[in-house]
Formats: structure tokens, sequence, C-alpha cells
């Protein structure tokens, strides 16, 4: 806490570049929570002072951080996310363009930049260290050194976005080792990515710079990182949501966490971001003080995040709510500015962009449903089946028979053994496809061009026939997320990359909330259909996944055939 004499409003200066707020004030640096005054003035904390009581019903917290988010699986622009994220009491976030990296190279980074500037939320970039995720998969672009080192150089890249080739980490491959130490040469921290690493293997990707890592599942994965230095971001998305298994480590280690959504759907967004996390560890049993420095203060002073903290001469980014166990937000400023107030933006609706000034990279043409016919193994042959886990990135894998017909290994919805396929968007080339299980779908089929990382189209169905009519139905829109539901058609058009639209929050959410009703109506069985159906492509998240070259084991981190 910071005392600073007079508290009486400057008569030279403007009442609109001034305001004075009262509350319980809570002072993260110094640990306290107490009554008292804060002057804004320009923008900036010019006093905080302590008084004798304060109005009930109002708590004064630095803006929220979250440490770890894709803007573009919001499937929004930067500039309407940070327009539904400040309702929530965001101020910042530690955002990884590497979505539209894959897509669109530098110049998608540069777009993302350059929209950010309509977000009321700072959006802090960091540099896509993997541009593909790996050698085994198509995307629409390739990063090299010169890439990520033009990107670090420039004051608002933050940090070098998660190393996902942990096996090159791991290995000490020149190419991934010389990325890590452009960033540590130029002072940026190092972000990591590490599912179900351990051991020794863990201990040299924590020794090689790598710093933090959002992909723990366990608490005693969890463990062994803060033990090796890292930090960890608790994470709880709209598809991988470890908050419950890792909220003990708030109370072992409070120093040592993050918060982060890492990617969250709209109809998501619409309901809270960070402000619930807070709520829900100290729930949960953290002190109040450790929950809001894991949103606040620990991630302001690891990324060096031009965020304020209510200190005197800090940027006067704060959130006013009912109380920190409610987590209900009241108010949010960021850099002076009311930007929120009692759950909606008050700031004006950006222009919107003309249509033809999305950027994008679409490339293929429409396909038959000869196309995703695979033909019968040899008697007696089995075939590898990847098992989709509710709340989790990853997948588990099965060997089965298949069921054959005329020659073919067909979909057969009885056995919820569902046809998965993922079509390369950037050229002509045949469809991959395999099988896959606990989606459920009878008589239906969904198809996204937001397919992690590289962003080709993945669609599941229950034959091949709808199966190629939801893929069709991206590709006629340039990208986007479809389902086929008997004789209906939806589609939810993504023309910003194939990732976003340029709608705003409340268009966009009950649009998705509409797809995934009617592929739960359809029989699917998942929290959120579509972010799961994103990451069956990821491969470098174990176990079974599927790329635009065929199915691919992350365990041995290499390309396996589907027949066994």
């Amino acid at each position: 806490m910071r005392a600073d004499g007079d508290f009486a409003e400057d008569a030279h200066v403007p009442p609109f570049q001034q305001s004075l707020h009262e509350g319980i004030i809570a002072d993260v640096v110094a640990g306290e929570f107490f009554p008292g005054e804060i002057l804004v003035r320009d923008g900036r904390i010019a006093r905080v002072r302590p008084v004798a009581s304060a109005p009930p019903g109002r708590v004064i917290v630095p803006g929220f951080v979250d440490a770890h988010v894709h803007v573009e699986s919001s499937l929004l622009s930067p500039g309407f996310f940070g327009r539904h994220a400040c309702v929530h009491g965001t101020a910042a976030t530690v955002s990884d363009p590497h979505e539209i990296a894959n897509v669109l190279g530098v110049e998608g980074v540069q777009w993302m930049l350059e929209d950010a500037k309509k977000s009321p939320v700072k959006i802090h970039f960091g540099a896509p260290s993997c541009i593909p995720a790996t050698v085994f998969e198509t995307a629409g672009a390739r990063f090299g050194v010169a890439q990520v080192e033009e990107l670090l150089a420039r004051p608002e890249i933050k940090y070098l976005a998660e190393v996902m080739n942990y096996p090159g980490v791991i290995a000490r491959e020149p190419g991934v080792m010389e990325l890590v130490a452009v960033a540590r040469r130029l002072g940026k921290p190092v972000d990591g990515h590490a599912p179900g690493l351990a051991g020794e293997a863990l201990r040299r990707y924590a020794g090689a710079g790598i710093e933090t890592d959002h992909e723990c599942a366990t608490l005693e994965g969890a463990r062994e990182r803060v033990a090796l230095g890292m930090f960890v971001a608790i994470r709880e998305g709209s598809a991988a949501r470890n908050f419950d298994a890792l909220a003990p480590l708030l109370r072992e280690s409070p120093e040592r966490c993050f918060f982060c959504s890492d990617d969250k759907h709209p109809d998501d967004l619409l309901l809270g971001h960070i402000n619930r996390l807070v709520a829900r560890a100290i729930a949960s049993g953290a002190a109040p003080m450790d929950a809001l420095r894991a949103a606040t203060l620990n991630p302001v002073r690891h990324y060096g995040l031009g965020t304020g903290l209510l200190q005197t001469g800090d940027p006067a980014d704060f959130a006013v709510l009912t109380s920190l166990a409610e987590g209900r937000v009241l108010e949010n400023w960021i850099g002076g500015q009311m930007v929120a107030a009692d759950g909606r933006c008050l700031l004006p609706v950006p222009p919107a962009v003309a249509s033809g000034a999305f950027p994008n990279n679409f490339s293929c043409t429409p396909r038959r449903p000869g196309d995703f016919a695979v033909e019968a193994p040899p008697a007696g042959k089995k075939i590898r089946v990847m098992v989709a886990e509710d709340g989790q990135l990853t997948t588990g894998v099965e060997i089965v028979a298949p069921t054959v017909r005329g020659g073919r290994i067909l979909a057969d919805p009885a056995r919820d053994l569902l046809k998965i396929a993922v079509v390369n968007r950037y050229a002509e080339a045949p469809a991959a496809v395999g099988f896959i299980k606990n989606f459920g779908l009878k008589n239906s089929a969904i198809a996204s061009s937001v397919a992690h990382d590289s962003h080709n189209i993945v669609a599941i169905g229950s034959d091949d026939e709808k199966l190629c009519a939801a893929v069709n139905a991206v590709i006629a829109h340039r990208g986007g997320l479809s389902g086929v539901h008997g004789d209906e058609t939806l589609v939810l058009p993504l023309p910003i990359a194939g990732l976003m639209n340029p709608g705003a929050c409340e268009e966009v959410g009950p649009a998705f909330t509409r797809l995934s009703e009617a592929a739960k109506a359809a029989g699917c069985p998942l929290r959120s259909p579509y972010m799961v159906l994103s990451f069956m492509a990821l491969l470098v998240i174990p176990r079974l996944k599927i790329g635009d070259r065929g199915l691919f084991d992350a365990t041995p981190f290499t390309p396996v055939p589907l027949v066994v």
C-alpha cells in the first residue's frame, strides 16, 4: 500500500481526465486489502491512500490477465474479443497468434496486431515458434529463425510463444534451440507446451530455458514443473478444463501460478473470463490474495506487461467487483477510461471491415463422397481408432475390427465408430481418412476449418455423403463451421483466415451455440463438440491424431498406418 499525502483533485486538470474511486483496494504488490481511495489522472494512478471506511460492495482490483490464450479460437477478431473480455474485468491477455500464423505467416500476425488496436483490452502477442507445428502436416506458412527473430525484435511482441516441438528441445536440435537462444538474447520469456512430459525428459525441456507450461493435466505434473522453476498456467478453456485437478497448486506454490483459458469459444466468453477462475480458486480454498496475484501480478511481472497493478504511476487498469468470491464485475477501467459497466462494453462499435479486406488462404475445391472411401483391409486385420476425451485435448487409441461392406470400411454409428477426415485447404490433395469414437453422431456430420494447428478442414460424420456435404459447406464459405443433420445444413462463416467471424460476440456466440446444440441433438455427448473437433488434428498432443497426411501417434512422435 502507498499513502500519498493530500488527496484533493488537481484543479488544473480537466474533470474528464481525472476520477476518484473508493472501495476495498487490493494491493497485490504489498499483499494487502484495505479501505481506500484512488485518484486517476491522465490515465494513470495519481495517488492511493487508506481511509477509515469504504462503501460496501466495491472491491477494486488490478485488471485481470489471461496468461495464455489464442484469440482466434474465440472465432472473433481481436477487436471484438477485447470488447467482450473487458466486460468481465479483463485488462490484458498474453496471446499466441500461431493460429493465423499457420494460415498466413507474418502477414497474419501483422493483421492481428493492427486489429488489436480496436480492442479496449491490451492484447500482448508473442512470436509463434512452431509454424507448422510439425513437419508431418501441411500449413499455409513456414517460419524459420529469420521470421521469429523479426517478430521478437519488435517491442510489441512480448515473448516466444509455446515451444511445442518438445522432442526437438529434448534432443537439442539446432533449429529449435536457435529460436530459444534468440528469445533469451533479446530478453523475451519463452513459453512451453509439454503435455504429459515427466522425469528426465521434462528436466531437459526446462533446462533448455523453457519457462512456462499450460498443458498440465495432473497435480503431480504441475508440482514437477514448479520444482524445476517453471510457471504453471492453470487452464480452464472451452475444451481443456484442468482447473479442478490443479487448484491445490494455488495453496502450495501460488507464486508460480497463472490463470489462462488457452481456447475460449464465444458462447463461453459471453458468460465469463478470468474473473470466474478467481472466484473458483477462492471457493476451492485458495487465499484471496494468492488467487488474485495469479490473475494479475504473476503474469504482469513475468511477461513484463504494460498493465497496471494499482501502484502510483501505473496505468489506471482496474476492475471494481461486488466481491472477489462472487467475481461479478461492476466496472472495468483501462487506461483511466471506464470501458465496461454492468455487463456491457461502453465503447462505440468500430466500423465494419469491408469483406474484400479479410485476409485468407483457401485454395481447395469441392469434394465428392467417393473421396472419403477407405478400402477394406485383408481379412483378419484391424484398424486404429481415435478415442476422443471430453474436457481434454488428448485422445486415446483402440484397435478394433472394422465394419466392412462392398469392399470398403464404413462408419458404423451403432458402434459409435465414425469417420474422421482432414482435407488440405491450401492445395488439391487426397483427403486423409480415419475413424473415431465418442462423438456419437447419427445421420449427421460436422466440419471445421478451425483445425489446430495447421487449420486444414477437419470433419467427422456418420457416412460419406454427409461427411462430404459438411466439408463442402466449409469450402463454399472459404472457411467456417458446418453441421449437416438429416436434410438440414447449418454454417457459421469464418471469412477471416478461415478462423474468425467479423461480427460481435452477441451474434457469433448464439450462432455457435446453435451449431453445438444441433450436434448434441444428433447424438454427440461432448460438452463442446466443435472445440474438441478442432483438436483432433493437433499432432503434438497425445495420443492418436490425424493430419492432412494421415494418422499420427504423438507418443513415439511418428505417422502410423490405419490398418494394424
